[in-house]
């Protein structure tokens, strides 16, 4: 039944004037703690996922409501299957040997820094002359 006013088309008749018994799929995505779209995949890609109770709004805004009964029984089934990896997939390695790692290969690249620096430092005869200068400069008392 459809009214052109409010825009409600209940779907299933016998729940009409037992609304405190629904629940909209955003909300029963809160309440199974999954995601909106999460929902939306287990109401295309399941055939025994709740009937739709009642829409409200118009077109692409509709808000569907099924029983909050029959949702928390699909969601919690379907929550308590057991997922497998996709066929791709490999573990993700923890973040502390990751970190490991990191430090483990900075410290190679200090250890090889390190040994190109006496390669690549070229001695200058003015460095020399002029540190020694500077330092007979400073022996000196300073005249008025």
């Amino acid at each position: 039944m459809t009214t052109a006013s409010s825009s409600v088309t209940w779907l299933r008749p016998e729940y009409e004037g037992r609304e405190d018994e629904l629940i909209n799929l955003a909300e029963g995505a809160h309440l199974a703690g999954v995601s909106r779209s999460a929902v939306s995949n287990w109401a295309s890609g399941h055939s025994n996922f709740p009937c739709l109770v009642l829409l409200t709004g118009i077109d692409k805004k509709r808000n569907k409501f099924v029983v909050r009964e029959e949702f928390i029984d699909f969601a919690r089934a379907e929550r308590a299957k057991p997922r497998k990896p996709p066929a791709d997939y490999k573990p993700r390695r923890r973040s502390i040997e990751i970190r490991a790692d990191e430090v483990e290969h900075y410290t190679q690249q200090v250890v090889r820094l390190t040994e190109l620096v006496p390669r690549h430092s070229v001695p200058s005869p003015l460095r020399g002359a002029g540190s020694a200068q500077r330092s007979s400069d400073s022996a000196k008392p300073a005249s008025r």
